[in-house]
């Protein structure tokens, strides 16, 4: 009844995002629980109502806590790329693999590190408002805190802080928490928003729309889903 119920939810998403006409719609992660053809058919069926764009990212339930050659393989088959750039209207949204930053993978790891600083060089270069797109948080409430099942490594996580603000983003995007997080490190927004499965938060279901224009600072409201969702 959870599956049925998670699918009747997604599609309301779906159905008040395009009453809403966003020009694209970034999905951070983890949008199936089980990585199985049912479950990533039911996913397509469903997000490919969408009237506009939409982009996602892999997240541990994508790919595995431990994603291996074979877990990427899949992934990449079913859903495309999970690194990539999407250029629009003088913004440019870096989708990337947290997973691959959360449990590396030989080779996988560092081709995606290699590809990450020539797309922010070639962001920054052409005077694009950056965005980065991924699943996991970098941190949930501080920047130096100690690694834990919801955060990157600390290692990594202060590499990429250091490579996000030289290349100064703008905001990072992200999924995973199941409940509101908001950080900022010094000019860099992170949100970390509500999901429309669970929360853990009691927030109800929803998502976010970002407001993005150039030299404006980007901002963000949330959006409930209607309740109770359709079942059609």
């Amino acid at each position: 009844s959870e599956y049925e119920q998670d699918k009747a939810s997604f599609r309301q998403a779906v159905r008040q995002i395009n009453a809403l006409r966003p020009e694209l719609v970034v999905i951070c992660g983890d949008m199936v629980n089980n990585a199985d053809e049912r479950s990533y058919t039911d996913f397509k069926a469903i997000a490919n109502g969408l009237s506009m764009p939409y982009y996602c990212v892999p997240g541990n339930h994508d790919v595995g806590n431990e994603p291996t050659t074979a877990s990427l393989q899949t992934y990449r088959q079913r859903l495309g790329r999970d690194y990539f750039v999407v250029e629009h209207k003088g913004a440019a949204f870096i989708f990337v693999n947290t997973q691959l930053w959360k449990n590396p993978v030989e080779g996988e790891t560092q081709k995606q590190d290699i590809w990450l600083k020539e797309s922010l060089k070639a962001a920054w270069a052409k005077g694009q408002q950056i965005f980065v797109v991924g699943h996991y948080p970098l941190f949930c409430k501080q920047a130096d805190e100690p690694d834990e099942y919801m955060n990157l490594p600390k290692e990594k996580r202060a590499e990429l802080l250091t490579l996000f603000e030289h290349y100064k983003v703008a905001a990072i995007l992200g999924g995973h928490t199941h409940k509101l997080t908001l950080n900022q490190y010094n000019t860099i927004q992170i949100v970390n928003g509500e999901a429309t499965s669970r929360n853990l938060d009691n927030r109800p279901l929803g998502f976010r729309v970002w407001q993005v224009q150039e030299q404006v600072i980007p901002r963000h409201e949330f959006v409930a889903l209607d309740q109770p969702a359709s079942q059609n």
